[in-house]
């Protein structure tokens, strides 16, 4: 029988000083608190009450063990309440985790800026080191995990953060050299800068758009940051994220390419954890990263 059922009969009963008294108090009957009791006496090995016709007392080890008793379920109860008060409020440490590529780009400004403006949230903020199994991350103490694939998991939970608009581009100095594209399948005459982990492009939108395994890689990364650096010095095309991007579209320094065809938007995930309701300080965290992309939206680029 439970051990904490037991010592909270017990307790009841070295309080109010009977077991009818102790029954009514937990709202159960005199006998099953009896009972509650005899148990409680089997397991710890002594006699904790004296029982007579008319009154319950305590023993000397009864005394002993009601005071320890006491003062465990108080603890308890304590515990419970801390743990609820922490759950209902946007506070204490919230971990996060995230491919390398998305954490170098705006969500690293969305995370800074959620933590300036919620200080009591301690954020534990780590790039890279992701399995590819989606839960694995609350077993390695993270609250939430962001990814850019849909993922159909029950053991987690998915919002909808964002959408990360792509372009493909390469620089003046390039498309002088080897010619303008005129159609996806051009691409297999042209040196590609390929990130390690995205070797296929998909170009065009919904029905039209067509899957592209990229051969001749001219030079690879597992940074997005680097491809760019490489398309901005001429050494071929890349597909890239427009943010980080923005500025050197804007300056000339990287040319749109096929533009009327346009590159897919890549949604970007954040997963937690399982159950009915996320603990505040995720729930407020999802929140606030939604409402800053939506505020801060990438502007238009105009070929």
């Amino acid at each position: 029988m439970d051990r904490l059922l037991l010592m909270h009969s017990f307790v009841t009963v070295a309080q109010v000083g009977s077991f009818s008294g102790a029954a009514k108090k937990l709202g159960s009957s005199g006998s099953l608190v009896s009972r509650h009791v005899a148990e409680l006496e089997r397991q710890v090995g002594v006699r904790l009450v004296n029982r007579t016709a008319r009154s319950v007392s305590l023993t000397e080890p009864g005394q002993r063990y009601a005071e320890f008793s006491a003062r465990i379920l108080e603890e308890i109860e304590a515990e419970d309440a801390g743990i609820a008060h922490l759950h209902d409020r946007a506070e204490g440490t919230l971990s996060v985790i995230c491919p390398k590529w998305i954490g170098s780009l705006d969500l690293g400004d969305a995370i800074a800026a959620f933590s300036a403006e919620h200080p009591k949230i301690q954020v534990r903020f780590e790039l890279g080191g992701m399995s590819d199994r989606t839960y694995d991350f609350l077993d390695s103490g993270f609250d939430v995990a962001f990814h850019t694939r849909d993922l159909r998991d029950s053991s987690v939970r998915l919002k909808k953060i964002s959408s990360l608009p792509f372009v493909l581009c390469a620089s003046k100095a390039y498309i002088e050299r080897h010619g303008e594209l005129s159609h996806p399948n051009d691409l297999a005459a042209h040196d590609c800068l390929v990130h390690v982990n995205d070797p296929v492009w998909r170009i065009g939108h919904g029905h039209a758009s067509t899957l592209h395994k990229i051969r001749n890689i001219a030079f690879s990364s597992n940074s997005y940051i680097a491809l760019q650096k490489a398309a901005v010095h001429g050494r071929g095309l890349a597909l890239l994220p427009q943010r980080p991007a923005y500025d050197d579209l804007v300056s000339g320094a990287l040319q749109v390419l096929l533009p009327d065809l346009t590159v897919p938007d890549r949604p970007l995930y954040a997963i937690y954890g399982p159950g009915q309701d996320a603990p505040r300080k995720v729930s407020v965290f999802l929140d606030f990263l939604a409402a800053w992309f939506a505020q801060n939206p990438i502007p238009v680029i105009r070929p």
